[in-house]
């Protein structure tokens, strides 16, 4: 039995031991012998980054930023980069895209983001990677009816549009992203093109060597943004 004088000793003992156990793991943390703590991201998934096409803006990707919700993703995850699509890719766009991707993996704490691209957005989104810093930066790039060998159909307002030049077969931005190894890095590419697509010609513009290259059927070039088959296929993609 504990005496009236023992009583508070004993009490000022537990307490001080108390304290030791709370400012013991916070030192050794702070000396680096503790483990770091978790990051503060309850997803494990990338967040998504959205390329829309020319002469579009970010609207477009209503129906598979809703797919993608269906599939657990949050808004938060899910963003959609809007620009002025009559603008050089190599000297202003692709830059303004790296500046953008930067602030969602500060916004997110995500250490990549996935691209997803349509059409002129395609050209974009890997000027970006091949030559932008993006390969260290994007884990998945996907790219729906995307003029990557440039398409015939540019030429009809090459002559006033930089970005339509920039899709012509033959351009400056097409040669170098076709130099050396089109699908570079750690990424992983994927492309979807259709054979009755009215702006991309020919078909075949579309797929690139090392990626994952995937006819999607008889659409409209616009149509590979609402279609439900190719929905489904990208969202695969984006979890292997």
């Amino acid at each position: 039995m504990l005496t009236a004088r023992q009583g508070p000793i004993v009490l000022l003992a537990l307490c001080l031991a108390l304290c030791l156990a709370l400012v013991a793991p916070a030192a050794a943390h702070a000396a680096g012998r503790g483990p770091a703590p978790a990051p503060d991201r309850a997803s494990p998934r990338s967040p998504v980054v959205f390329v829309h096409g020319y002469n579009a803006g970010p609207g477009v990707w209503g129906s598979l930023r809703a797919d993608l919700r269906a599939d657990g993703y949050t808004d938060a995850e899910l963003f959609s980069f809007g620009y002025d699509t009559h603008q050089s890719v190599n000297e202003v766009l692709a830059g303004r895209l790296a500046t953008y991707v930067e602030q969602v993996r500060r916004e997110t704490g995500a250490a990549k983001v996935d691209l997803v691209a349509h059409s002129f957005g395609s050209l974009v989104s890997r000027w970006y990677v091949k030559f932008g810093g993006g390969a260290a930066a994007v884990g998945h790039w996907v790219s729906l009816a995307g003029p990557n060998h440039g398409t015939s159909t540019a030429w009809a307002c090459a002559l006033w549009d930089q970005a339509c030049r920039d899709m012509t077969p033959g351009s400056y931005v097409v040669k170098n992203l076709g130099g050396g190894d089109p699908t570079p890095g750690t990424v992983r590419y994927a492309t979807f093109w259709s054979n009755c697509d009215e702006v991309i010609n020919p078909d075949d513009s579309v797929p690139l060597l090392g990626a994952s290259n995937t006819p999607v059927g008889c659409l409209a070039h616009n149509d590979l943004l609402g279609d439900d088959g190719t929905s489904a296929a990208v969202r695969a993609f984006l979890t292997s």
